[in-house]
Formats: structure tokens, C-alpha cells, sequence
């Protein structure tokens, strides 16, 4: 069992012994075989509602400011710059497997999948990521079969059950076994900031039928509050993976928009954060 679940901020020096500083789980670190984060909005040289370190080029960002913002990132990582294989988030629960020939793809030429919201590769040399604004990060390292996965799952991946699909995919690909897998649920919305109308409300009675007392809180206005967090730990554990290999965040996006970019906190005028996850 890992002594500490819940992720810490650590500062890392980046290009030119600039502070940058990525939130960490102690789970995924103490794994030994990969090098992983989640960004925060310090550490880099883009102005304005951008400031600083967003990694979004289609948000009207200057493309010049975060490619440095990236060149910086991979600099506190250890990993090349060239790694860097973006997914191509559109809600869904499409995952694939990528590799050495998808290095690139998305900060050197344009994303040559598209619709992908999960990626998961066991080669070395491959840094994963995926890109954030209060949906919710999931990483899955198997230490077994010495592969990786990171997806993104907001309220429809996780009605979907995006973690589970992520986890049979690396089944599929690699042989991993849910048992084996190290998991973590990254920084995003909290319940508490996150309400959502009946029609969402209703997708989730559906699918988590009998536990909907843990994901939603009735209001008197009719919406319901939203736990991603313990839905998104509901699927892992559903899907076979054991209760003390997961990691839960406590660390809303919401409630931290000097920190964090949040898309509900700056009525959508934000950057980007990024999840990064690699082999060593």
C-alpha cells in the first residue's frame, strides 16, 4: 500500500533554472518506472488570461509562447521535446495505442488521430499527453507489463466509463491486468463547484444505478452536484483494479483559478493545463 495517495506540488527546474512547478502522486512515483505530472498555470511565458504556462495552441494563445511553454515543460520533465504525442479530445471514450512513430504528433505537425481521448503505449521515448480545464486526468501505469495509459474523461467519459475502456485497451495491446495497474484520479472540478442539470444528472443515475447517493447532491433549484472524482474511483475499482492502487486527487481546478486553469471559474477565457505521463 502506498503511504501517501493524494497528489503534492513539486517544483521542478526547467529551461534556464526556471521554477516550474507540477502537481505529483507519491503512487506513481514510487513506482520507479515513469515520469509523470500535472501542470499548473506557473512556470511559463504566455500573457494575458493565458498567463503563464498554457500548452494549448488552439485557445489564441501566441504559438511562439507555448512552444516555450513545452520546450520548458520537457525541460522539468527530463524528456525530450520531440516525444510529445497530444490526444485529440472530443468526449468520447475512443482510446489508442501509440508509439516511437507518433512522436510529435500535435507539436511538430498536426495530430494524425483524431477523436482520441485516450492514448496508452509500452515504449520508451513516448511522453503522453492530454489536456485539461476541470475534466478529470486518469493515469494507469502497469508496472508488470511495463506499459502506461492517460486519458481524459469529463462527465461523458465518465458516464462512459472511460477508465474501464482505458484498462481494457491495455489488456488488449499489452496483457495488463487491472490488478496489477497503479491509478490516479488527477486535479479537476470538485463536487462542490460542479452542478449539473437532470439530464446529466439522469446519465449517471443510469449508468451508477444504486450508488447514486455517492455521485450527486439534489439542489433546491433542481441541478445536482457532480462528483467525477469518486465516479471516475467507482469505475477503476468496478473494473478490477484494487482500492489501494488508486489515487485520488483533492486538488480542485475550480476552486484554485490562480493555480489552475479552470474553463467554469474563467466562463471559458483560459488556457490549457496538461497530464504528461512516460516510461523512464
Amino acid at each position: 500500500m502506498f503511504e501517501n495517495t493524494i497528489p503534492r506540488l513539486e517544483d521542478f527546474s526547467s529551461k534556464n533554472d526556471v521554477s516550474l512547478p507540477l502537481f505529483v502522486f507519491p503512487s506513481l512515483k514510487q513506482c520507479g518506472i515513469v515520469k509523470h505530472g500535472f501542470t499548473t498555470r506557473r512556470g511559463g511565458v504566455s500573457e494575458g488570461i493565458f498567463e503563464a504556462l498554457n500548452l494549448s495552441f488552439t485557445r489564441g494563445d501566441s504559438r511562439n509562447a507555448v512552444e516555450e511553454n513545452y520546450r520548458r515543460l520537457a525541460a522539468a520533465l527530463g524528456v525530450e521535446y520531440e516525444s510529445f504525442v497530444f490526444s485529440d479530445q472530443t468526449h468520447t471514450t475512443n482510446v489508442a495505442r501509440v508509439g516511437r512513430k507518433d512522436r510529435g504528433n500535435g507539436i511538430l505537425r498536426e495530430r494524425q488521430s483524431r477523436d482520441v481521448d485516450g492514448m496508452v503505449t509500452d515504449e520508451k521515448g513516448v511522453t503522453l499527453v492530454t489536456f485539461f480545464a476541470d475534466c478529470v486526468p486518469l493515469y494507469f501505469v502497469d508496472p508488470v507489463r511495463y506499459a502506461i495509459g492517460l486519458s481524459h474523461s469529463g462527465w461523458r467519459g465518465t458516464v462512459g466509463r472511460m477508465g474501464a475502456v482505458t484498462l481494457e485497451k491495455m489488456a488488449q495491446e499489452f496483457g495488463s491486468n487491472p490488478e496489477d495497474m497503479i491509478c490516479a484520479v488527477g486535479p479537476s472540478i470538485c463536487r462542490n463547484c460542479y452542478e449539473v442539470g437532470e439530464d446529466v444528472a439522469e446519465e449517471f443515475l443510469r449508468e451508477f444505478s444504486g450508488r447514486e447517493k455517492e455521485l450527486l447532491v439534489k439542489k433546491e433549484n433542481g441541478k445536482y452536484q457532480l462528483d467525477l472524482w469518486r465516479a471516475n474511483e467507482i469505475v477503476l475499482l468496478e473494473a478490477g483494479v484494487r482500492r489501494e492502487n488508486i489515487s485520488v486527487t483533492e486538488v480542485c481546478t475550480c476552486c484554485n483559478p490562480k493555480l489552475l486553469f479552470s474553463h467554469r471559474a474563467s466562463q471559458g477565457k483560459r488556457g490549457n493545463l496538461a497530464a504528461v505521463l512516460a516510461l523512464q
